[in-house]
């Protein structure tokens, strides 16, 4: 653990559909909280639409993103970073630059080139401790076909789906919507495979529809899957936290009046109260099902976290058959939106003890990756022989 007083970096936003997304996470509650705890010194980076990284006090406030945006970013100069022993910031300015050395990031980025694992692989070279899931988890979570195949793999319940690829779906359109029609039954749901807060989605009940949100899809990623809706549904999801030894939240119960809990039903209906994400208004918790089912909940959400290798904090969503009783893993969701708050309170976990408690993982993650060898010592250098160039 440091003894100094402990300079944090927010990095938020990103080239990702997911972006504004983002901001508010980063904001609500984790920058708010950060600065309300008195502990950190709190330093935003924030990286625009087209990719170009800015850091100013200013945008500790979320009011700075909501109008004209791109008229206030012309004012700043954009920034650099240096992974060199650790990671630091370069502000320019009129004579000379800014430094500033950062101990710790807290990700706040939804999506891609954030939570699908880029961000983390940098912050690995760069050596310095980060809240969340590292980057093999981050990367498996954020390819649904490839999270179902390990969770399979370990017998973890899913649901049946067919998966293709733009270019093989493109060269073969037939033979997919065959293999669909042959393997699943309707109603249907069509998914790009690396994007989260529910865009791009599409419950399909014929083929019509189907091709259709597949085209829809097909603008958002190169992969597409097609599950089989779930019959007699209920949807809920587990908020999970920790890294060898897991805590877990509430089961959730989303109340969404829409066919799926959409992206409306998640971030636009109740914005004003949260600033984004699902809250009590829009979700039960604990969810009033079976015991028994809560338990399973409780069960594989535990051994899907373990599973992926996840760690500081993620969410599991489920689909489960209320008639069976089955229960399928759906998806998982190394970024909770604004870090499901609502549910941690519930369990008497307040928004700084969150923060705090994220912040303790990520250092005890990187101190036991510290107890690692990393370099090894051979003379396969000095008895190399080149083949000289003629």
């Amino acid at each position: 653990m440091w003894d100094m007083k402990k300079t944090i970096g927010v990095v938020f936003g990103g080239r990702s559909v997911e972006h504004d997304v983002s901001i508010i996470t980063a904001h609500n509650p984790i920058i708010d909280s950060l600065l309300a705890t008195k502990k950190y010194e709190v330093v935003p980076i924030y990286i625009a639409k087209d990719g170009s990284w800015y850091s100013d006090p200013k945008m500790n406030d979320i009011n700075f993103f909501r109008n004209d945006l791109d008229e206030k970013l012309n004012k700043f100069k954009k920034i650099n970073i240096s992974i060199n022993n650790g990671l630091e910031i370069i502000i320019p300015e009129t004579f000379g630059n800014k430094k500033i050395k950062i101990d710790l990031v807290f990700p706040a980025m939804h999506g891609t080139y954030g939570e699908d694992g880029s961000l983390m692989g940098l912050l690995r070279m760069a050596g310095v401790p980060f809240v969340g899931c590292d980057l093999f988890a981050s990367a498996v979570a954020m390819d649904k076909i490839l999270t179902k195949q390990v969770l399979i793999a370990e017998g973890v319940p899913i649901v049946p789906d067919v998966w293709f690829t733009k270019f093989d779906y493109e060269a073969n359109k037939e033979k997919y919507l065959s293999e669909i029609r042959t393997k699943l039954k309707y109603p249907l749901f069509v998914k790009p495979v690396h994007l989260g807060s529910s865009i791009g989605i599409g419950k399909v009940k014929d083929e019509r529809e189907l091709v259709n949100a597949i085209e829809v899809a097909l603008h958002y990623d190169e992969k597409v899957l097609v599950e089989e809706g779930v019959q007699n549904l209920i949807e809920v999801t587990l908020p999970i936290m920790g890294n060898d030894e897991p805590m877990l939240a509430n089961v959730e119960k989303p109340l969404n009046k829409s066919e799926f809990f959409d992206y409306n039903d998640k971030y636009m209906s109740g914005g004003k109260k949260t600033g984004g994400g699902a809250n009590s208004n829009y979700s039960e918790i604990p969810a009033n099902i079976d015991p028994e089912l809560a338990k399973k909940v409780k069960e594989f959400g535990t051994k899907t976290y373990k599973t992926l290798g996840c760690s500081g904090i993620a969410r599991v969503d489920f689909l489960i058959n209320s008639i069976t009783y089955d229960v399928f893993v759906n998806e998982v969701n190394t970024l909770p939106g604004s870090l499901y708050q609502h549910n941690w309170k519930k369990c008497g976990i307040s928004n700084i003890d969150l923060v705090e408690k994220l912040v303790g993982f990520a250092e005890e993650k990187f101190e036991g990756g510290d107890n690692f060898i990393t370099t090894f010592s051979s003379k396969i250098l000095d008895q190399y022989r080149g083949v000289k160039n003629q």
